[in-house]
């Protein structure tokens, strides 16, 4: 039993590994993201060196990847509802963003987790995850920064977890806590730079 999650967890990894802005970047522009601009292996510098032909393929590929690495769970053998298939998936969900972080078909280059985690909270909390991006959404539309949005969306998911829908899951609250400590790590010089009001604005999204 072990050994079989075992092997699920490595494919959830694997799953969170596929470099998909380094893939399509090269597939569509013949060019390596992370040798411009933010130097990330993410959507956001996708769309930012490459633009949206590139970027969105690139979003919704690190989001399925997420989401589909916590669905995962269902080869593990635990049962589907119970404590131990929920906490399962939350091994799952850490395995795939690791994986985006440090991917190993990558060099352990990767991006920053954003919309992996996105698809990874789709598939654990649909509910609180509606609300996060709606934040998200909201935080990019006023303030124009995709960093700043990005954390926004982090901070509300656990308020949304713990204080809005009130879930009962010790390990999804801590979960969600540890997302938005994640979100916060991998951010810590865009953090710095708005700080400093150097941090540059989505000007591919929204122009100048």
């Amino acid at each position: 039993m072990w050994y079989c999650s075992l092997i699920v967890v490595l494919c959830a990894y694997l799953a969170g590994s596929i470099p998909s802005a380094v893939w399509i970047g090269k597939a569509l522009c013949g060019t390596d993201v992370r040798d411009y601009g933010s130097r990330n292996a993410g959507a956001t510098n996708t769309m930012r060196v490459l633009g949206v032909k590139a970027g969105i393929p690139v979003l919704l590929a690190d989001i399925l990847k997420g989401f589909a690495a916590v669905r995962l769970a269902l080869l593990s053998g635990f049962e589907p509802g119970s404590c131990a298939y929920a906490n399962f998936q939350l091994l799952l969900g850490m395995a795939a963003v690791a994986g985006h972080v440090f991917p190993v078909f990558a060099g352990f280059r990767g991006g920053k987790g954003v919309a992996t985690v996105v698809g990874v909270l789709l598939a654990l909390h649909l509910p609180a995850t509606s609300v996060s991006i709606g934040v998200f959404l909201l935080s990019l539309i006023i303030s124009k920064y995709v960093s700043f949005s990005s954390l926004m969306m982090g901070v509300s998911f656990p308020v949304s977890v713990i204080f809005i829908f009130r879930s009962e899951s010790p390990s999804l609250r801590i979960f969600s806590v540890a997302v938005c400590l994640l979100l916060f790590v991998t951010h810590r010089k865009n953090i710095s730079r708005l700080l400093k009001g150097e941090e540059n604005r989505a000007t591919f999204l929204f122009g100048k």
